[in-house]
């Protein structure tokens, strides 16, 4: 079955969202992944597209020119000093764009406060018939798929569900065997990328691979065939998130989109 893949933003973050949107189309992608909730991080360039609404129409005209689906936007973190409410116009606004997927992820170790957090989320997000898939990050307070499970059951909420990136399920030493019993509506999409089979143990080094220098799918070891098909959900879109400054400075963003494109079909049996 050949399955939807979708370009997330990170793989070239400084793109703005028309142009990628545009070399998404052209490289040959179904679909996109845009960052349009800013992050407030030193040196961001944000696309901002609830206050920008020369930006969403630019936007908006790429993708009707392209006839590529946008699925899904990021990041509506949950954080020290951030109030989940500020996310409401971003919300708003990927709605607008027919966006029914928002992705979080937590940085604070204040379990209780990320939990009435995260169910605050899901419901200004319910408003806009969205749900918010939590993505465990290796190095984030919440750090593997256990994690993840218990925040979405203990929340009570049922539009939620969570984002399995490769990199994080093989870095966090998640066993395959813990999808089994997560239910088939948790799972909307996935991130495919690979590394390299050690681990580090530095925060930085763990942070710097994972923002400049992923590997394409079937390049490393993570075993990210096996860890998609295991996903109660056989209908998720495949979204590659390869970001490698190297490699794309040496290619250009168009043919390094294509070579990862390319090598996700390969390593996932649907190589053209």
């Amino acid at each position: 079955m050949a399955h939807c893949y979708s370009l997330v933003h990170l793989t070239n973050i400084n793109c703005p969202p028309p142009e990628f949107i545009r070399t998404a189309a052209a490289a040959g992608y179904d679909a996109v992944s845009l960052r349009t909730i800013p992050l407030g991080l030193p040196g961001e360039r944000p696309y901002d597209l609830a206050h920008d609404p020369q930006l969403m129409r630019e936007t908006r005209r790429a993708l009707e020119e392209t006839g590529l689906s946008y699925r899904d936007t990021e990041i509506a973190r949950i954080a020290d000093g951030v109030d989940v409410r500020d996310h409401e116009p971003a919300l708003a606004a990927a709605a607008e764009m027919g966006v029914h997927q928002i992705t979080t992820n937590i940085w604070t170790a204040d379990k209780g406060r990320y939990t009435e957090q995260f169910v605050k989320l899901c419901e200004l997000a319910k408003q806009y018939d969205q749900d918010i898939n939590v993505e465990f990050v290796t190095w984030a307070s919440v750090a593997d798929l256990k994690q993840a499970k218990e925040l979405l059951l203990s929340s009570g909420m049922d539009n939620v569900g969570i984002l399995v990136d490769t990199l994080h399920f093989y870095r966090s030493r998640v066993d395959l065997s813990e999808l089994d019993d997560c239910p088939k509506e948790w799972f909307h999409y996935a991130h495919l990328c690979d590394c390299p089979r050690e681990i580090p143990a530095e925060v930085e080094e763990l942070a710097r691979f994972a923002r400049t220098g992923r590997l394409c799918p079937g390049e490393g070891a993570a075993p990210i065939r096996e860890i998609v098909t295991r996903i109660p959900n056989p209908d998720i879109v495949y979204g590659l998130e390869v970001p490698h400054q190297a490699r794309l400075e040496e290619l250009g963003f168009e043919a390094y989109a294509r070579q990862v494109l390319t090598a996700a079909k390969a390593c996932m049996g649907e190589a053209d």
